[in-house]
């Protein structure tokens, strides 16, 4: 679509790390590759690395800040938002508010969709959950999604008229941080993990649809099995936590799982590539930044069989022996070649999801 737009003031509004989560991450990300294009981001959380960044504004939501925001920054902007609150679980104040402010300050707004959950969950929505959706619905200026799956959704049963723009949350990957070292704190914390003569790493929070329990319990097989000395490192992200699951997990026993908390993406890519196989099982991955970096680490992916799978090994959510098979492949008969080959069709198609956002939002190339 080569329409023509009116240069405006550009607004990423969004988490940032920590805590690291899919979302934080992809909004680290797209701040980093847009800062040339002046670029403004409104941080949800972060720490305080942003608090000096001239380009981020913190915004405290839970305290309205994003009220203040918008009037001293908002009027006529163009904001790419990537929070869940106006959309995705719409908020029975903020989302009024945000639409009332939009309709005031004359702002675009741009849908950044990122949860693979919503058409499911869609259907259990309230009356006043459906009242809310379908009025942001019919507010939002464009939509930017992140998989063809959300697309559709959008546009055969939510039946939106405005643009769709698809744009996996896949982005261009700096050599600065493939390239990062460990930190010595996040050095001696891996170090059990390390001695261990096999590895394999999950990424998620403890929360039952990430799957750790799954990931745990087809190791503690393959250890059985083999008896080899398999070692299971847990990168959580701790945006959620259910305590009683994740004591389950880390049940007595299991001391071949390390678990380490808040990384560093950056750190994220050498701890993927001193692992022999990487784990993604999460129930409702709409695309899955994760699976891709183990990718392009030449890391044998097992995933479930949602979001993005190609060149990975895959297996239904819940199925703990299919996990197990797959992982005897991913240890033993790895397709090396294979993810080569998918490690450069990934690299191209970060660079063409930035292309997307850059010409969704009416940035220069």
């Amino acid at each position: 679509m080569n329409d023509v737009r009116v240069k405006k003031k550009i607004i990423l509004l969004g988490a940032l790390p920590p805590p690291y989560g899919g979302v934080s991450v992809y909004v680290s990300a797209l701040a980093a590759a847009l800062k040339s294009c002046d670029v403004r981001v409104w941080a949800l959380y972060g720490g305080d690395e942003w608090r000096i960044d001239p380009q981020v504004r913190l915004v405290n939501h839970r305290r309205l800040g994003i009220v203040r925001a918008l009037f001293a920054e908002g009027r006529g902007a163009r904001i790419l938002d990537a929070t869940h609150f106006h959309f995705e679980h719409p908020h029975t104040l903020l989302l009024p508010l945000w639409l009332a402010l939009k309709g005031a300050l004359g702002f675009e707004w741009y849908k950044n969709l990122h949860d693979g959950s919503l058409p499911a969950r869609h259907q259990n929505f309230s009356p006043v959950q459906r009242f809310l959706f379908r009025r942001a619905v019919v507010a939002v200026t464009e939509f930017v999604v992140v998989s063809e799956e959300l697309r559709r959704w959008l546009r055969d049963e939510i039946k939106v008229a405005q643009r769709i723009t698809l744009a996996p949350s896949l982005l261009p990957a700096s050599t600065q941080m493939l390239d990062a070292p460990l930190s010595g704190a996040t050095a001696d914390q891996l170090a059990p993990y390390l001695r261990r003569a096999r590895r394999i790493c999950s990424i998620g929070v403890f929360t039952p649809e990430y799957g750790f329990a799954h990931a745990a319990d087809a190791v503690e097989s393959l250890r059985a099995e083999t008896n080899e000395d398999i070692g299971l490192v847990l990168l959580d992200g701790t945006f959620a936590r259910d305590e009683n699951y994740r004591a389950e997990v880390l049940r007595a026993g299991r001391d071949w799982i390390t678990v380490l908390e808040n990384l560093p993406n950056a750190e994220v890519y050498q701890i993927l590539r001193s692992s022999d196989a990487f784990v993604r099982a999460f129930a409702y991955e709409s695309y899955g930044i994760s699976r891709v970096e183990a990718i392009r680490c030449n890391v044998p992916v097992v995933a479930t069989n949602v979001g993005e799978t190609r060149g990975m090994l895959t297996y239904e959510f819940g199925d703990v022996d299919a996990l197990v098979e797959q992982l005897r492949r991913a240890l033993h008969d790895p397709p090396r070649d294979d993810m080569a080959a998918w490690a450069e069709t990934y690299r191209r198609e970060a660079e063409e999801n930035l292309r997307a956002i850059k010409d969704a939002l009416g940035l220069e190339r």
